[in-house]
């Protein structure tokens, strides 16, 4: 069985020693990489190419965002997941936008942060259980009613599917044999009948709300 390449990215040593131990008990995964200096991360992923980046947040002096965009171009199939100790949607949000995976704080469970690394490498975006309820408590989208996903046609909750697996339009064109144009079609309709402001949003929502699709 192939084991999951992990690279650890964290500035603080003891916090990579706990990983490391951790992750030397897990039979499916292995560290191939770790770093302290986020300004090294990017070519230290290009030479790994690790299945899966567990990437801190709040990093000095180059942050996690910027590390985050530096690995995206050098070793674009690495699947990031941002560890950080604050919670706050909007800084998941702009993770996500950024091209992130996934998000888990570091309150969450070992149990969670493993399951969240098999999540990641399967292709699936995930957001840990903390996060989920301080966006289901905030109502973050700006609107307390909940979608109604019944309004949605089989065609564009099969597309809603996929976006949630983190697929692109042109992916989803292939798996279902349509053009990205009318895949783009249908993620306006689905934006426009659920009335949120973009995918991430959408995404964000559905995570959070733990609706079956």
């Amino acid at each position: 069985m192939k084991k999951i390449s992990i690279m650890l990215i964290d500035d603080h040593t003891l916090i990579r020693e706990s990983w490391r131990s951790l992750f030397f008990t897990i039979e499916n995964m292995e560290i191939v990489a770790e770093c302290g200096d986020g300004r090294m991360a990017g070519e230290l992923a290009k030479d790994k190419r690790p299945d899966v980046v567990l990437l801190d947040v709040n990093m000095q002096p180059m942050d996690g965002f910027e590390v985050l965009k530096v690995i995206r171009k050098l070793s674009p199939l690495s699947k990031i997941i941002g560890l950080s100790m604050r919670s706050e949607p909007a800084n998941v949000k702009k993770f996500l936008r950024l091209g992130a995976k996934g998000y888990v704080t570091k309150n969450s469970p070992r149990e969670e942060l493993i399951h969240a690394i098999e999540e990641v490498n399967k292709g699936y975006i995930y957001i840990c259980a903390e996060v989920k309820a301080l966006m289901a408590q905030k109502t973050i989208l700006g609107d307390s009613t909940a979608p109604d996903l019944s309004s949605l046609s089989d065609s564009e909750l099969k597309v809603l599917s996929l976006l949630c697996r983190g697929e692109s339009s042109k992916d989803i064109a292939v798996k279902f044999g349509i053009s990205v144009k009318t895949v783009e079609v249908h993620r306006h309709n689905i934006l426009k009948k659920l009335n949120v402001k973009n995918t991430i949003a959408l995404i964000l929502y559905i995570e959070s709300h733990a609706f079956e699709i």
